[in-house]
């Protein structure tokens, strides 16, 4: 074989290389978006859960949240600015859900199980007023996302907020 033959070997050989290594390269990246979107999961996840931790632990947090929620009127002002506050924790975690949905590195339907919480409290007086506050401190899609939220039918998860209703301390 001539030194030309040699060379067309190795030129294929080399092909036949770049074609194997972008092979690698595609399943390393299906590799890293898959755990990408494992992480934004779990973030997502551990977000809502450490404040609905902090509701259930802390009970003056959880009352003054309850009471803001139930009431038509604003709460004194040192209490509805706690309320506001962890209202906004809340939403601004499910607007890191939102936002990773949209560019498509959480599942729609995850964020979908995140935000329905706010399906769940639309009717209350307190998720009126917060949102009426605080609409404007949000991304433009997320703000009309949940005002489209906002409009679908009720949900009845809410039993708890009416047995606490009738309910006194002992």
């Amino acid at each position: 074989m001539s030194l030309q033959d040699w060379a067309s070997i190795a030129e294929i050989v080399g092909g036949i290389a770049v074609i194997v290594s972008l092979i690698y390269v595609g399943l390393q990246v299906n590799d890293s978006t898959s755990a990408i979107r494992s992480s934004a999961a779990s973030d997502a996840t551990k977000t809502m859960q450490s404040w609905y931790l902090e509701m259930g632990r802390n009970r003056q947090a959880s009352d003054i949240w309850y009471n803001a929620m139930t009431s038509a009127e604003p709460l004194p002002a040192r209490d509805e600015f706690q309320f506001m506050m962890s209202m906004h924790t809340a939403i601004l975690g499910m607007q890191n859900s939102y936002l990773l949905s949209k560019e498509g590195t959480l599942d729609e339907e995850f964020r979908e199980a995140v935000t329905t919480a706010i399906v769940a409290v639309k009717d209350m007086p307190g998720m009126a007023r917060y949102w009426k506050q605080r609409k404007g401190f949000f991304h433009t899609g997320f703000a009309e996302y949940v005002d489209g939220l906002l409009v679908r039918d009720s949900i009845e998860t809410l039993d708890i907020y009416k047995r606490l209703n009738g309910e006194t301390d002992h």
